[in-house]
């Protein structure tokens, strides 16, 4: 049966120093303006990593004016998209530098495996600014052909402030993957991490400005979706907001952009993914699959495959060979390289998934293997599979309503 592992000897060396805990404001780290902190908690054990600084209305206010400021008066929108752009590649070899502590900030603060930060997502989140580096001096507009004597032509801007609020099961990847296309078109922002896992992001705040990105372009506001995330939604002087997260809180925010000045949306909001896998399917690769569709990241996936519909003549075959690698899957320290598996997140999707397969078990369903927690401290969750259960019933409407990255 799956076990807990307590991680490799040095795993302990691993985990940071936590050396920023407050807003990032203008270029500078400075406490909210209440004085407030929220706790910032390691789901490996359940204890507390930091207390962060709770930003309210009042600081997305100075932080959206610090933006504005930059962005109007400010050398970031009038730079030449090649200085952007050596801005950017600068930035991300900065990173490089500092993925260790990148990867370790998401190891302790999301429960993600290290290794698999550490060796991909990091450089992903690098290569991101590359990418959107060499896009910076190719924003071009277009020379129209009119049908009279006028000479008419496009010109590409940028917007101007833009919010961005994002999850917290992905941390790295969701703060480059939309802060870099933003600094490339010149525009400059403010930044609502999930409250659950605020560290690395403003570890990137730092990081930017070490690769010279100018004070008040970018400005990172933990805090909270109802206060913070409602701020910045609502916000008269921010012309776009970006969300990735739930389906529900994805239908606040429009409203709320189109109740204030009617800024651009960009949503990328979750849902749960069937797998349909058929009689002429490899069964090792196919049981292999399904494992990794559910359980990467701990099930904390947008698109995890939570549903298994499989094609009757093999799926006895399919179904032994799903429970055997499931008990053989290795949960525990993320900062041990064996593990496959961490702790959700934190408390509440603990709770959650336990909830969902309590549910399973009410309903009549068949509990192969899983269904229990792993060890005496933090969130772990034993890899869990139950066949024979209605396409209606609650547990699976709750897994398809489930958004992972709420």
């Amino acid at each position: 049966m799956t076990s807990l592992t307590n991680g490799d000897a040095g795993s302990l060396n691993k985990v940071p120093t936590i050396k920023f805990t407050k807003l990032f404001i203008n270029g500078d780290f400075v406490d909210s303006l209440s004085g407030k902190t929220f706790e910032t908690i390691d789901p490996r054990t359940g204890d507390v990593i930091a207390r962060i600084s709770e930003g309210d209305k009042e600081d997305i206010d100075i932080a959206v004016k610090a933006a504005r400021h930059a962005f109007d008066n400010g050398p970031w929108p009038r730079l030449p998209g090649s200085e952007r752009a050596r801005i950017l590649l600068k930035w991300a070899e900065i990173i490089e530098e500092n993925a260790e502590e990148l990867a370790a900030l998401d190891a302790i603060d999301a429960g993600k495996l290290y290794h698999m930060c550490r060796n991909v997502e990091v450089p992903a989140a690098a290569n991101t600014l590359r990418y959107y580096a060499g896009a910076a001096d190719k924003i071009h507009g277009e020379v129209l052909k009119m049908s009279r004597e006028f000479h008419a032509y496009t010109l590409l801007e940028p917007l101007g402030v833009v919010g961005h609020i994002t999850p917290w099961n992905f941390p790295n990847t969701m703060f480059y993957i939309k802060v870099a296309p933003s600094l490339a078109a010149g525009c400059t922002m403010v930044l609502k991490p999930a409250e659950q896992t605020p560290l690395s992001a403003l570890f990137s705040a730092h990081l930017a400005k070490l690769a010279g990105i100018p004070d008040g372009v970018i400005n990172v506001v933990p805090g909270f979706g109802p206060t913070a995330g409602a701020a910045l939604s609502s916000h008269m002087d921010v012309d776009k907001v970006s969300f990735t997260g739930s389906t529900q809180t994805g239908r606040v925010i429009m409203q709320a952009a189109a109740k204030s000045n009617l800024k651009q949306v960009s949503l990328e909001l979750g849902g749960k993914s069937p797998l349909i896998i058929f009689d002429d399917a490899d069964i090792d690769k196919a049981t292999e699959l399904a494992l990794l569709g559910i359980l990467y990241n701990k099930g904390e996936v947008c698109v995890a495959s939570s549903r298994v519909f499989v094609q009757e003549g093999i799926y006895d075959e399919f179904e032994k060979k799903l429970v055997e690698k499931a008990k053989a899957w290795v949960v525990g320290d993320p900062f041990d390289p064996k593990v496959q598996q961490g702790p959700q997140v934190d408390k509440e999707q603990f709770e959650k998934v336990l909830s969902y397969i309590e549910h399973g078990k009410k309903e009549g369903a068949t509990l192969l293997t899983g269904g229990k927690t792993v060890g005496n401290k933090g969130y772990f969750i034993e890899p869990t599979i139950f066949s024979n259960i209605r396409v209606n019933s609650k547990c699976i409407k709750l897994l398809i309503n489930r958004v992972s990255s709420a």
